[in-house]
C-alpha cells in the first residue's frame, strides 16, 4: 500500500491538505493519476483511506486507529560520527521505539549545540517519518534535540524502568525488564563507552546495568539490538503479551 504522512493539523473536513513536496512525491515520484488510492497516516495513530483528486488535497475516508504498540520503549543514545545516528533513528523507528533522545557524552566525538543540534534533530525527525511510512506505523516517534546525559535520563516519566546497556557488564536484559512498568528507557553510550562518572549519573538516576553479552558491538548495532530485545521481551515484536 502506498502511504503518505500528513500531520493532523493539515487534516480536517474529510480532506488532507497537501504541500508542494507532497504533490511532487505523489505525482512525479509515484506518478499517481487522479482517482488513485493510497493510505494516509497522521503520526498520532490515525490512518485514513485516501483518494487523489486534481487539486491540492486528498479526499479521506473515516479515521481508524492503528493497532497501538504493546510496549513503550524510549531510546537515549550518545552522539556518534558519520551517519551512525541516522541509521539508528531509522531502524529504531522501524522497530517501534516511541521516543529517541540523543545526548552528548564525555567521549562523544561529535558536538551539536544550539542551532546545529536543532537542525540535526529536524533531520532525524524526517528520517523517523520516512521510516514510519515504510514500516506501516500509524504514529511517528518524537526525536529530541541533543542535550546532556542528565536531561536524557529525565526525559521519561519517573515510573519508567531505566536500563543502561553497559559494556562493562551487568545483569541479563530479560531479568531487568519489568512488564508492569509503563515504559522502559534504554541508554546507549558512545563508541568509547560512557565515562565512569557518567555511569554513576545513570545509577543515581535509578538505571540498572544490563549486558548484551561478551561481544563488543558497534554503537549503532548495540542500539538496534537493545531496542529489538526490549520490544520482544515486552511483547511488541515476535510474540504476544
Amino acid at each position: 500500500m502506498r502511504r503518505l504522512f500528513v500531520p493532523g493539523e493539515r487534516i480536517g473536513g474529510g480532506l488532507a491538505r497537501l504541500t508542494a513536496p507532497d504533490l511532487h512525491y505523489l505525482r512525479q515520484v509515484l506518478r499517481l493519476q487522479p482517482g488513485a488510492t493510497l493510505e494516509v497516516f497522521d503520526g498520532q495513530g490515525g490512518i485514513f483511506d485516501a483518494r487523489l483528486e486534481g487539486g491540492d488535497a486528498l479526499v479521506l475516508g473515516a479515521r481508524r486507529e492503528a493497532p497501538p504498540p504493546l510496549a513503550c520503549v524510549h531510546l537515549a543514545f550518545a552522539l556518534a560520527r558519520g551517519e551512525r545516528c541516522d541509521l539508528l533513528v531509522q531502524k529504531a523507528t522501524e522497530l517501534g521505539v516511541a521516543r529517541l533522545v540523543p545526548f552528548e557524552a564525555a567521549r562523544s566525538v561529535v558536538r551539536l549545540g544550539g542551532a546545529r543540534g536543532a537542525e540535526r534533530a529536524r533531520r532525524w525527525q524526517r528520517i523517523a517519518v520516512e521510516a514510519a511510512r515504510q514500516s506501516g506505523r500509524g504514529d511517528v516517534p518524537t526525536v529530541d534535540a541533543p542535550g546532556p546525559l542528565e536531561a536524557a535520563l529525565a526525559s521519561c516519566p519517573g515510573s519508567f524502568r531505566k536500563l543502561l546497556f553497559y559494556e562493562g557488564g551487568g545483569e541479563p536484559v530479560a531479568s531487568a525488564v519489568d512488564r508492569s512498568a509503563p515504559g522502559h528507557l534504554a541508554v546507549i553510550g558512545p563508541e568509547g563507552g560512557l565515562a565512569p562518572e557518567e555511569v554513576e549519573i545513570c545509577l543515581r538516576a535509578g538505571a540498572r546495568l544490563v549486558t548484551l553479552g561478551p561481544r563488543v558491538l558497534r554503537f549503532e548495532t548495540a542500539g538496534m539490538v537493545a531496542a529489538a530485545l526490549l520490544q520482544h521481551l515486552l511483547g511488541d515484536l515476535g510474540q504476544d503479551l
